[in-house]
């Protein structure tokens, strides 16, 4: 009983690994789709936005039912756990993908945004696409994530997100309020995705420590 409980552990972090690569995929592409108002890219980010979910369903099936009839305890039970919140993350991360995907088609064919705003764009999704890449090695290499993978996306994010809106509101912005909505709400998207990925590092952790994610990080 205990070979195929440990089986079902290892087949659902196999679940979570390929969640993680569908999201790093789709943070990839849509951050191409937003740099060259590429229509096409777009629709590849929807693609892989529902095998995400497909997959997502799957995963919690399989967590649910390892709770529901192994009824884990300890280690076994932070790992089921663990596994149900990232899991919803990368999910999450799933759908504000989507979002950035929609706003280049409805643009489509001009650009989303200024060249200036673009690079600023590119550069966050830049920052998500390596934290959504540190996770999945994380996840299939079974290992704790070092504080350091994290904290410097995580602040740098924030920081160029500021940029971005205290120049689409500032009293001299000459393309209008709706474009200016627009990038707030790509760069809000951007930002949330980063802070679920955070949160997945976090964890991680907790499954690996026992520290729970209430306790202040290092």
């Amino acid at each position: 009983m205990r070979t195929k409980f440990s089986s079902e552990l290892a087949a659902l972090t196999d679940d979570l690994a390929r969640l993680a690569k569908l999201a790093r995929d789709a943070a990839e592409l849509a951050m191409v789709a937003v740099a060259d108002a590429n229509l096409t890219v777009a629709y590849e980010v929807f693609a892989l936005g529902e095998q995400l979910q497909l997959a997502y369903g799957a995963c919690e099936n399989r967590a649910v039912l390892l709770l529901a009839l192994e009824a884990p305890v300890a280690r076994d039970l932070r790992h089921v756990v663990s596994a149900i919140q990232i899991a919803d993350d990368l999910s999450q991360i799933g759908r504000l993908t989507d979002r950035i995907a929609e706003t280049v088609v409805r643009h489509y064919p001009k650009p989303i945004a200024p060249p200036d705003l673009l690079a600023t764009l590119g550069a966050i999704g830049s920052s998500v696409v390596t934290l959504a890449t540190a996770a999945g090695h994380t996840i299939t290499d079974r290992h704790p994530v070092p504080p350091a993978a994290t904290g410097s996306a995580d602040d740098t994010v924030p920081q160029r997100v500021q940029q971005l809106l205290s120049t689409v509101t500032a009293a001299e912005w000459p393309h209008g309020s709706a474009t200016a909505v627009d990038l707030a709400l790509l760069a809000h998207h951007w930002e949330r995705c980063t802070a679920h990925l955070i949160r997945i590092g976090r964890l991680i952790q907790f499954f690996h420590t026992g520290v729970p994610l209430s306790a202040d990080p290092e």
